[in-house]
């Protein structure tokens, strides 16, 4: 049997402090070529959600809003301030557990995370109110991103924007897939390849996009490193001309919520 390729992940150095309306497709390009380097074939190009939010203008004040009820409750239940009890229920579809501890809430594309993915850490006005939101399309951002760079630098890539969430019934953060394009976000090998004792495959549903999120995101830091981006190199068997369905592809449906 042969051995799978090894699977490489490079984070980039070199990238500026992003702001609103920066490109993120020629900051990368530039920073690569700096390097004495380029994008090629089959490379996948893992981008924190920190700088594709920073470039799509994300940024709030929380002094802006005016708390509703709703968000009064919220912030008397879980001892948060109103304001950003305000701007979590702004960006989210439904919470769905709310305690000092923790606010989980199913953001407005899917994602089930805490605090609807607004943070404040790395961000300049962090300490004073200003926090940052996602982008408001992830996968729409994937594919423009890769639209970009694929012109760019003539290669066929593969996008990922990545996100640190937690999990259910575990620990701490691993980065995850939160927008994607040209790439396989789920590889279903159920009923289509065998164990190593000859058995078909029965439950074995790969979450391609995530794992490589996962990897890019360790590599990449998510401290004062600077770094935000990875290209990760070996994995182009999952690279696609099409862009493809998205990291919403990968969430599970309301419906099948086994944790209600």
């Amino acid at each position: 049997m042969p051995r799978p390729p090894a699977i490489t992940v490079r984070p980039l150095a070199g990238l500026p402090m992003f702001a609103s309306g920066m490109p993120v497709a020629q900051a990368i390009c530039t920073a690569l070529e700096s390097e004495g380097s380029a994008l090629r074939d089959g490379d996948i190009c893992v981008i924190a959600q920190k700088i594709v939010s920073k470039a799509e203008g994300r940024m709030l004040a929380l002094a802006s809003l005016t708390p509703d009820q709703a968000a009064q409750d919220l912030a008397e239940k879980t001892g948060r301030e109103p304001v950003m009890a305000q701007a979590i229920l702004n960006e989210s579809s439904e919470v769905l557990r709310a305690s000092p501890a923790a606010i989980i809430a199913r953001h407005r594309t899917g994602h089930v995370l805490a605090n609807a993915g607004i943070d404040a850490s790395n961000i300049e006005g962090g300490e004073s109110g200003t926090v940052l939101l996602w982008p408001t399309d992830p996968d729409a951002s994937a594919r423009a991103i890769r639209a970009d760079l694929q012109v760019l630098s003539g290669a066929r890539i593969g996008v990922v924007i990545a996100d640190s969430m937690g999990r259910a019934w575990r620990i701490g953060t691993v980065g995850t897939a939160i927008g994607c394009a040209g790439l396989t976000v789920l590889e279903d090998r159920r009923g289509k390849g065998v164990d190593l004792y000859g058995r078909t495959l029965q439950a074995t549903l790969i979450a391609v996009a995530d794992s490589i999120a996962a990897m890019a995101t360790l590599a990449m830091g998510e401290g004062d490193e600077g770094t935000p981006v990875a290209v990760v190199q070996g994995a182009g068997r999952w690279v696609h001309t099409e862009d493809g369905p998205g990291a919403a592809s990968g969430l599970r449906p309301v419906e099948q919520d086994m944790f209600r």
